[in-house]
């Protein structure tokens, strides 16, 4: 039967005629047609019920094609409209509307109708994500800060499958776009960074904009999951992909045939999973080194299923978006898109303290002490750090009216022991007027919650020990801890994941909190041996020295012995090393020597330094050396961050002055080893002490203006000086304008790829001029226009020395090109220029001296 289509449309009875073998195929959500046709009246029950009779899908169908067109134009017209309206039910028949050119009747537009669909639980979802991520509630804080008034972007920096950088991205909703996708074929996002950066705080964000529909997702469902909750079932224990999608989420109401699930795998590209802190999860994942799940009804672990998913073997084409600490990197097959999280920008940080001190007095007395302390202001370009600090000074300002953020409290131990003082105050009645005026006594308020702090150390290194983050209320009173202290701050609740055989209520509100208490418990507990102190230094060369395991995505993964559990990064292994050394310090001893046994402390404290110290010379002796053409060079090893960070904790400048004296070396190198702007200060804590020149290498990292300042006083010893990919302002220019014209040696200056205008670049004029010694500047890849090439070019031409400049990456222009041409002339020593200039210097007429000169040029129109 063919469709007789005139000069009218055809009607819709005809239409259900024409193409019920389409309908037939391809209308499968029932109940929402039969509800609606229902409540609007066109059918009634005995006729919906004679449908739900039929024996199968097809049949209720054509059932319900049969009654429409029985009961008129206006039926078929509505139950048209039904598809029309509920698209995301009937993403099948949305190109048959489209091919009937339909549009609804004025008669039907008016009624109403209501999705009863399984997409109806797309609208619980919502509303749930919604309600679970409009506050901030990560970090453990008794009253509720609304997401969208403390929510701050953090610089995200995307990268291709070679870890080469493609720049930043603007916008958190650029996430997931197809922008910068390296691997079409992979289907996990991939976001990494150091503790504390922001990874769960994006991802709750994301979580809220989806709820919001305000993210750029055609994704209808959205599943989110902690990683470390995998840890909590059984080695025995099988979930179907159903429960694990529902029962770790919210359930879909009234859905007997499963018309949900069955939707999702459908149309896995309507899902958006969000896993987060893949690095938490604590077991051998070579356990389950197993072939992968393929089919969605099929039981399995629930790490079968998580990796499944991950590889797309389940639900091929589902959006994923998975976190992790740095160190642990991931196949590229996987990987659809890498960023990297960088922490707040000079600017951030500014945006941050806004939303967090309402009051002005306030924020200028912060914004004063940050601006002092160049070393703060790098510990603050990390989220949960800047939290702790805030947060700190907002709670211990009302207890104590002179509380001010020390000059002292420059190192990871003092913001924890912060945190720790804040939390153990909590308890404290509010304080009078008068009594807020006494003078704060930080080993008074330790003192006084010594038992407390004792009970939840003793947990957190039970926890290490067990190599679990989850804990029981039982686990707690063993501990000794009370109700009271649960409500204290070190704990959250994380009863979602409540497994009723194994029930795990409790956790540190961050896992580098709990590193922290391991290093208190270890220092507290006088009973355990002396050398336990040592216990995870032994721990982290061990995973150091040992190979990888052969898992199917991860890297990175050190075997671990029969019978036990770990993370894969031993990341918070080496913060509770940090921590301890911290402690152990000899500025914290008149605060331990309150909780400690003095004479135990002494023994501490000792055999500490004397393994730091035997310690600092094996590894400087194995650090590889290469003989160079600019002599000695070392590149060092990511450990040789954690070994400065720990020297700078302990504040020994004896360790200090025997590390610089070991680096023999003129030349060291430290690209891409990661070191953020709070690094600085600990590596120059130790470079200080070197008396003979260096150069210093330490491209592709996130050292930004912070990190700059804080090397300052190693700075103008420094013959080579490498800041490229680092995110450097003309602020840092004019630090190293000011240094490097002191001593005059510098013999390298590589800035590419920085924030640099020309005001910097009118420094670094500066620098060429009165260094006679600058051979090679590489300033490609800023912001540079042709007032600072002017700038450049005047420079250049004066110097006797400089044979090397980049340029490449900047808009120099006419004006630019014309005063390059004009250095370049019979210009003694520069023989190799690389620049991107428009109209090349050629065409000004310009000879270049001698014909042995090299000119490398590359236009840009």
């Amino acid at each position: 039967q063919k469709l007789n289509v005139g000069e009218e449309s055809p009607s819709c009875r005809s239409l259900l005629t024409y193409h019920r073998e389409v309908l037939v195929s391809k209308l499968r959500s029932i109940q929402c047609v039969l509800d609606n046709l229902l409540s609007s009246e066109f059918l009634c029950e005995e006729e919906v019920e004679a449908v739900q009779r039929t024996d199968t899908k097809p049949n209720q169908v054509r059932k319900i094609l049969e009654l429409a067109q029985c009961k008129g134009e206006q039926a078929c017209d509505f139950l048209i409209y039904i598809i029309y309206t509920v698209g995301d039910a009937y993403v099948d028949l949305q190109p048959w509307l489209k091919e009937i050119n339909y549009v609804p009747s004025k008669d039907v537009s008016v009624l109403t109708v209501e999705n009863t669909d399984p997409s109806k639980y797309s609208e619980k979802q919502r509303r749930e994500i919604g309600r679970d991520t409009s506050f901030i509630m990560s970090y453990g804080q008794r009253e509720e800060t609304r997401l969208e008034e403390l929510y701050t972007d953090t610089l995200m920096e995307l990268f291709n499958g070679a870890n080469e950088s493609l720049g930043l991205l603007d916008t958190l909703e650029q996430l997931l776009t197809d922008d910068a996708v390296f691997n079409p074929q992979g289907e996990t996002i991939y976001v990494v960074g150091d503790a504390g950066v922001g990874k769960s705080i994006l991802l709750q964000k994301l979580q809220n904009l989806w709820s919001k529909k305000e993210l750029v997702t055609d994704a209808i469902f959205l599943f989110k999951f902690r990683c470390r909750m995998f840890s909590t079932f059984k080695d025995s224990e099988q979930i179907s992909l159903r429960d694990l999608l529902f029962k770790y989420n919210c359930f879909p109401d009234l859905d007997p045939d499963n018309e949900v699930f069955d939707y999702i795998v459908r149309f896995p590209h309507k899902v958006l999973f969000t896993f987060d802190g893949y690095d938490e999860i604590q077991d051998d994942l070579e356990r389950y080194n197993v072939p992968e799940v393929s089919s969605p009804d099929e039981k399995a672990h629930p790490l079968q299923l998580l990796t499944s998913l991950l590889s797309g073997k389940l639900l091929q084409g589902s959006q994923k978006v998975l976190t992790a600490r740095t160190g642990i990197e991931m196949q590229q097959k996987v990987v659809k898109k890498k960023v990297i999280l960088r922490g707040f920008s000079p600017s951030h940080l500014k945006t941050y303290i806004r939303l967090h001190f309402k009051d002005q007095s306030q924020r200028e007395r912060v914004e004063i002490q940050l601006d002092a302390s160049p070393h703060l202001c790098g510990l603050c370009s990390t989220p949960l750090f800047c939290w702790i600090v805030f947060k700190s000074f907002t709670h211990l300002h009302t207890m104590h009216d002179s509380f001010e953020l020390p000059e002292s409290c420059i190192t990871l131990t003092d913001i924890f022991l912060l945190l720790c003082e804040m939390y153990l105050t909590r308890s404290a009645p509010p304080p009078l007027s008068i009594q807020r005026r006494n003078a704060r006594c930080t080993a008074e308020t330790f003192k006084s919650g010594l038992k407390p702090l004792a009970g939840f150390a003793k947990l957190a290194l039970q926890g290490f020990d067990k190599g679990t983050f989850y804990f029981s209320q039982d686990e707690l009173r063993a501990c000794g801890l009370t109700e009271e202290d649960e409500a204290l701050g070190f704990l959250r609740s994380v009863s979602e994941y409540e497994n009723t055989e194994n029930p795990a209520t409790f956790e540190f509100l961050h896992l580098t909190l709990q590193s922290f208490l391991v290093a208190f418990g270890l220092i507290l507990d006088e009973d355990m041996p002396l050398d336990t102190i040592l216990k995870f230094f032994a721990e982290c060369s061990r995973k150091k020295k040992s190979s990888c395991l052969p898992c199917d995505f991860f890297h990175n993964l050190s075997p671990k012995p029969s019978g036990t559990r770990g993370s894969q990064t031993n990341e918070h292994l080496q913060f509770t090393n940090l921590f301890l050394c911290g402690l152990l310090s000899k500025p914290k001893t008149s605060l331990m020597e309150q909780l400690v046994a003095p004479k135990m402390l002494k023994e501490k404290q000792a055999l500490l330094k004397s393994y730091l110290s035997t310690s600092v010379k094996s590894h400087i002796h194995g650090l590889p050396v290469h003989e160079t053409d600019e002599g000695k060079k070392v590149h060092v090893l990511p450990n040789f961050l954690w070994m400065l960070r720990c020297i700078y904790e302990t504040g020994s400048r004896d360790i200090a002055k025997m590390t610089a004296k070991g680096i023999t070396a003129g030349f060291i190198k430290l690209g891409y080893c990661n070191v953020y702007s709070g690094d600085c200060t600990a590596l120059n804590f130790v470079l200080q002490h070197r008396r003979k020149l260096l150069g210093l290498d330490m491209d592709n990292n996130n050292i930004s203006d912070y990190g700059v300042k804080q090397l300052r006083p190693s700075l103008s010893k420094m013959t080579i000086v490498r800041f490229c990919v680092n995110y450097l302002s003309d602020s840092s220019i004019e630090v190293l304008a000011e240094e490097l014209c002191k001593c005059k040696v510098v013999e390298v200056l590589g800035l590419y790829n920085n924030c640099i205008t020309d005001a910097g670049a009118k420094l670094v004029a500066k620098i060429i001029e009165e260094c006679p010694k600058l051979r090679i500047v590489k300033l490609g890849k800023n912001k540079i226009t042709p007032v600072g090439g002017r700038y450049l070019a005047d420079a250049i031409k004066k110097s006797t020395s400089i044979f090397d400049v980049g340029m490449w990456g900047n808009t120099l222009g006419d004006e630019g090109a014309c005063a390059f041409a004009e250095a370049l002339r019979h210009h003694p020593s520069l023989t190799n220029l690389r620049s991107a200039i428009s109209p090349p210097p050629q065409l000004y007429g310009f000879k270049f001296g001698p014909p042995h000169k090299i000119l490398q040029l590359k236009k840009t129109y």
